[in-house]
């Protein structure tokens, strides 16, 4: 089977999206290379070379850009390369012509409550995403063109079902903790002792996600550093900075490395996050993989994806007061570390792969075709592989 990656939205600095591509890439790279994944060759839809550097040694070709005035027609230029099947995470994907089995993903429906685009998209294309959410017909449209759907938790899987959003079968590929990044419960028991009083969270400012709920509540604990790590729009960050509480301590960090953020995982008391939507929730897994503790808002996909973490209303006064305060009684932290390891094991990147090409498979048998991979040098030129690297 040859099955084609739309990798076309990793980026340099990953978002939810970006990583989610990445990392199902390099899991059916180990997969094929490893022969657990035999039978299927895979090749990645790129539309710009830097963007190789964030994937695994796969063949490539080049497709439109994503967001460009060409994307419509997509498919015309991919079918010249023949997969079989071609995954997208997205839904927004030019399907016109195809000749290809297409399996697309909604990662969540937050944007239908709130319709605020994210900022890094050009301006007309932030106006055609609030148009866009104002009505559940557009997103009807855009999924019923694909064989089948794919969504990463039971959570939005259940409302694509409540708001009939397609009538093509959907299945889950969840999102999962990096790969090798679960620590083991002696190592999470030791590192109890040397963790300071700090409080993470990792994310956008959206309005949302709740940092300011997260900000007003350091009030209640002015011997704890509240770490927001993510890079805000210089705006949104001058707002936050001015409901900071006289006395508080919040660290405004601006972007953080891999590196950076595993460290302070290791070293918080605990994850928050005060967000009233989510797809799936990377960063709650994320934690739970370094055995961090996790504070989390009360809804439906964090009890989900976190079923041992603290969930609570970060509306009630006081609430995340009382929950730092019961982290610091030894057993109850010391269990809150190993409901985090249990449930980063819920979840894999390899498990994911295989979803994908059990899906792929699928999707291929119920077309009945069986297509060569050997395209011509046309629409973006032939296949590329690059020499090997260690990924």
């Amino acid at each position: 089977m040859k099955l084609m990656v739309d990798a076309r939205y990793v980026r340099p600095v990953h978002d939810g999206i970006s990583r989610y591509t990445s990392s199902l890439l390099h899991a059916l790279y180990r997969g094929v290379t490893d022969g657990s994944l035999a039978g299927v060759r895979v090749a990645m839809l790129i539309s710009d070379d830097e963007q190789l550097a964030q994937l695994p040694d796969l063949p490539h070709v080049r497709g439109f850009s994503p967001t460009g005035p060409l994307e419509p027609l997509s498919a015309l230029a991919i079918n010249r390369y023949r997969p079989d099947v071609l995954f997208s995470p997205m839904q927004t994907i030019g399907s016109w012509g195809r000749n290809y089995g297409l399996i697309l993903t909604l990662h969540d429906l937050i944007y239908y409550d709130h319709p605020e685009a994210p900022g890094f998209l050009p301006g007309p294309v932030r106006w055609g995403w609030r148009q866009f959410h104002r009505t559940y017909v557009p997103q009807r449209i855009l999924l019923n063109r694909a064989d089948d759907v794919a969504t990463v938790s039971h959570t939005t899987a259940g409302l694509i079902a409540r708001h009939r959003l397609t009538r093509r079968p959907v299945h889950v590929i969840p999102n999962a903790p990096p790969e090798g990044s679960i620590i083991d419960r002696s190592t999470a028991l030791a590192r109890i002792p040397g963790r300071g009083k700090s409080l993470v969270y990792m994310g956008s400012a959206m309005p949302y996600k709740g940092v300011d709920l997260l900000i007003r509540s350091m009030t209640d604990l002015p011997d704890y550093e509240l770490h927001l790590l993510s890079r805000f729009d210089p705006r949104r960050r001058e707002e936050l900075e001015r409901m900071v509480p006289d006395g508080a301590r919040v660290v405004f960090h601006d972007g953080v490395s891999d590196e950076e953020y595993r460290h302070l995982l290791a070293t918080c008391t605990a994850l928050v996050s005060a967000s009233s939507a989510e797809g799936y929730g990377l960063p709650v897994v994320e934690a739970a993989a370094e055995g961090a503790p996790r504070i989390l808002s009360d809804i439906p996909i964090f009890r989900e994806v976190a079923p041992g973490a603290v969930h609570l209303n970060f509306r009630r006064p006081g609430a995340l007061r009382q929950a730092v305060r019961d982290l610091e009684e030894p057993g109850e932290f010391k269990r809150q570390v190993l409901s985090a390891l249990r449930d980063a094991e819920r979840d894999s990147w390899e498990t994911s792969a295989r979803a994908l090409v059990s899906l792929a498979h699928t999707v291929r048998g119920r077309r009945g075709r069986s297509a060569r991979f050997s395209p011509p040098p046309t629409a973006g030129g032939p296949v590329r592989e690059r020499p090997g690297r260690r990924t």
